[in-house]
């Protein structure tokens, strides 16, 4: 079976022909005869392609190679390469804000909520119950102020150019998130998501005085909804698994990560780190692209 690594760096001129030898070096030390570097983006991203050699031990052999340097490398086999579904997950990843995190900000106790949060997305404590909890802190706030946080939102560099590239190519891209649907739905919008799956925060009171009760409305999507979203509109489109891609940063991703073709722990928690073998610590979303084979000609931004 012939394997594809492929070496991003996180800006234009950061790969360098050193490290990619260094990486071609490495893989043929563990007997593999990996073929000439093919760039994907100059300076950027290329590919080595190889054999008879299992990709968990290119990357290992890889990543130990470049020493630390700031490239990411996925390795995987060749073959159902270029995915036809995506399903991403929205803070930290899409989108560069933890959004309830930005809501407790409203109401002064920010650093306690982002506490909370980075505990439950580093798998600490269950995540249905680390989401009850900072919602009932956050009861009283009025539903237009939660919505003035809209114009807080920044895309993760490298997200806008993932959605629209793979949606021209034929690609159902997904949207799924733990947040809440007053954010996840207008992000879907705006990048052109075919699906959202998010939370609803419940409000009480007249239109245009509503404030926040501090409940969730029933059912609370978390991990299992991630996965069942990916499972189900798989089967529904007639996509196979191995012909998907997930990526996600926290520990309620890591079932859709690790039941996808390509499962891609972006700038992840530690616990996820250790949990998904495909990772990118460096990069922008970008990397997705360049991972599933795309030139920089063919990324449409």
């Amino acid at each position: 079976m012939r394997f594809v690594a492929t070496l991003i760096g996180p800006a234009p001129g950061a790969l360098t022909e050193t490290a990619l030898s260094a990486a071609r070096h490495a893989l043929a030390a563990l007997g593999s005869d990996p073929a000439a570097p093919e760039w994907l983006a100059e300076g950027e991203a290329a590919d080595l392609v190889f054999e008879d050699l299992d990709p968990d031990q290119a990357d290992a052999a890889i990543r130990h190679a470049l020493n630390g340097q700031s490239i990411d490398c996925i390795a995987q086999p060749i073959e159902n390469r270029r995915k036809k579904l995506l399903i991403a997950d929205m803070e930290s990843t899409i989108i560069e804000q933890e959004m309830l995190d930005e809501i407790a900000e409203l109401k002064g106790i920010k650093p306690q909520i982002a506490d909370i949060t980075a505990r439950a997305m580093n798998g600490e404590i269950d995540f249905i119950g680390a989401l009850n909890e900072r919602v009932a802190l956050l009861a009283g706030l009025p539903e237009n102020a939660i919505n003035g946080l809209l114009g807080r939102i920044t895309f993760t560099p490298g997200a806008a150019a993932l959605v629209k590239t793979m949606r021209a190519t034929g690609a159902r891209t997904l949207l799924v998130s733990g947040g809440f649907t007053i954010f996840a739905d207008r992000v879907a919008a705006m990048l052109g998501f075919d699906l959202v799956s998010a939370n609803v925060l419940e409000f009480s009171g007249p239109p245009g005085a509503r404030v926040l009760t501090g409940n969730v409305v029933p059912p609370i999507r978390d991990r299992s909804d991630k996965l069942e979203k990916l499972t189900s509109q798989s089967g529904r489109h007639h996509i196979a698994l191995t012909e998907t891609i997930a990526v996600g940063d926290g520990a309620n991703d890591v079932p859709m990560l690790l039941a996808a073709g390509l499962g891609v722990a972006f700038h992840a928690k530690p616990a996820v780190k250790q949990a998904v073998m495909a990772r990118i610590d460096h990069a922008g979303l970008a990397a997705l692209l360049y991972a599933q084979g795309y030139t920089a000609a063919e990324i449409m931004n």
